[in-house]
C-alpha cells in the first residue's frame, strides 16, 4: 500500500455507531488502506467491535546507529510511562499518510524537516483496538523536542540497549513486536 484510497464523496458513518460530539473522526480501511467508513476514535478503542484504521509510526536513526524513542506520558490512556516508537499517531479522516506523519512528528517533537522512508504496512491488534500500522524512518542528527503533554521525554538507544530492555515491560509491546520486524532494515538504512 502506498496510501489510503479515499472514496470519491465522504465515507458513511460505520455501521452500528454514533457520531460523537467533539470527537476526532478516523477512516475505517481494509487491510489495503481503501477507506469505507468513519468513525469516532472512541468507537475505535472500545475493545469490542475493533475496527481497523490506521496510524502512522516513525523510527528516528542517528548517524551513529542509535534509535529515538519517546516515553509516553502518564496522562495517556494506554501504557503510559513506557517507552515507545519516536512518532506515533492515529491518521485522521481525511488525511493521508504523509500528512499524519508530519502532523503528528511536529505535535510530538516539534519536528518538521525529516525525510520520511517507508518501511512496512502490517495489522496490529491489542485488547482495545485495530490498527494499520504504517512504519517510515529517518535518518539524520535530529534534536527532538518533546511536547511534554503527549511525550514526557525522548532519548537515543543504542540496539544493544534496546535488546537487553526488551521484555522487562520498559517498552510499549506494540514497539517490541514492531522492532523485531524492523531492526535489519533501520540498521541498513545507515
Amino acid at each position: 500500500m502506498l496510501d489510503l484510497v479515499y472514496p470519491p464523496s465522504t465515507a458513511p458513518l460505520l455501521k452500528g455507531c454514533a457520531r460523537a460530539r467533539s470527537s476526532e473522526m478516523l477512516p475505517i480501511v481494509d487491510e489495503n488502506g481503501v477507506v469505507y467508513a468513519q468513525a469516532p476514535r472512541q468507537y475505535c478503542h472500545n475493545g469490542v467491535a475493533k475496527p481497523l484504521h490506521p496510524v502512522v509510526h516513525l523510527h528516528i536513526i542517528n548517524r551513529e546507529g542509535e534509535i529515538y524513542l519517546q516515553r509516553r506520558s502518564e496522562r495517556k490512556d494506554l501504557l503510559p510511562l513506557r517507552w515507545d516508537t519516536a512518532v506515533g499517531g492515529h491518521v485522521s479522516y481525511g488525511e493521508y499518510l504523509l500528512e499524519a506523519l508530519y502532523r503528528e512528528a511536529y505535535e510530538e517533537l516539534k519536528m518538521i524537516n525529516f525525510n520520511p522512508i517507508r518501511l512496512l504496512s502490517y495489522v496490529f491488534e491489542s485488547g482495545s483496538e485495530r490498527e494499520l500500522v504504517n512504519v517510515f524512518a529517518t535518518v539524520g542528527n535530529f534534536t527532538p523536542a518533546p511536547d511534554g503533554d503527549e511525550v514526557l521525554e525522548g532519548r537515543y538507544w543504542s540496539p544493544g540497549q534496546i535488546e537487553q530492555t526488551m521484555g522487562k515491560e520498559v517498552f510499549t509491546p506494540n514497539f517490541e513486536s514492531e522492532y523485531r520486524r524492523v531492526s535489519n532494515m533501520l540498521q541498513a538504512l545507515l
